[in-house]
């Protein structure tokens, strides 16, 4: 129960990576927003997780309704010490002068502006409570690019930068901010990363993976656990692979 009492804010938090971290938050006694585009999804995940749990759908790309998500969190729990900023898309594997403008629009504002807009809306709680960890979910793309995936990459790389800089404007006020970097997993986007989905195709994804799996939902809540928990009290600015060695 390394987070009996808290509260947490998941997003992306229907699916993938984020499930898997909302479980795992759950069991170690955290109260959790399953925040989500997909409603359905977050209410069918919060019915079979039980009354910790609380569905909210969100487009983490709109303030507004950014906004109303932190509100319902405050207005049901009082506070919010966990945000974890997981929702996140790709664009297909492309040349990067034949990503169309829509594309790249879509990822700037999934993967960056999200993060801006869920730190407008509820850092300021955070300082109030002179309390509270954040944790962006990056990608090794952020650190060992594949070609390709070029727009997506300097999405990743721009989180972990701005992982560190919140880190350090943030500590002075009691608020730690991680970042994870998991290799491809057992998600909704692994195709769309892969280009595919073969036989062939994932024994030549797996073979830059020393550990040779992808990262899990299960090896995303582990990690994210002790990130975001009082055992890592001492942890900020820290952008952690999970990835099996494919950043070595």
């Amino acid at each position: 129960m390394r987070l009996d009492g808290k509260t947490a804010i998941v997003t992306g938090g229907a699916s993938g990576f984020g499930a898997g971290i909302v479980r795992k938050f759950l069991a170690e006694g955290a109260r959790v927003m399953i925040a989500d585009i997909n409603a359905e999804a977050a209410q069918d995940m919060a019915a079979d997780c039980g009354p910790a749990a609380l569905a909210q759908a969100v487009d983490v790309s709109d303030g507004a309704s950014v906004d109303g998500m932190a509100q319902r969190a405050l207005g049901v729990w009082g506070q919010v010490d966990i945000l974890i900023n997981n929702a996140g898309v790709t664009h297909l594997p492309t040349a990067l002068e034949d990503v169309t403008e829509a594309d790249f629009d879509r990822v700037v504002a999934v993967n960056m502006k999200s993060v801006f807009l869920t730190a407008r809306a509820l850092v300021p709680h955070m300082k109030d409570r002179a309390g509270g960890a954040i944790l962006n979910v990056a990608s090794t793309a952020g650190v060992s690019p594949r070609p390709r995936l070029n727009w997506y990459n300097a999405s990743k790389g721009w989180m972990i930068t701005a992982t560190k800089t919140m880190a350090v404007e943030l500590a002075p006020h009691g608020i730690r901010v991680n970042a994870l970097n998991p290799v491809a997993g057992e998600t909704p986007l692994l195709k769309s990363f892969m280009g595919g989905d073969t036989p062939e195709i994932r024994a030549k994804f797996l073979s830059t993976i020393p550990l040779g799996r992808f990262c899990q939902p299960e090896d995303m809540g582990n990690a994210a656990c002790y990130l975001c928990s009082d055992e890592a009290s001492m942890i900020t600015g820290v952008a952690m692979e999970v990835d099996g060695g494919r950043c070595i």
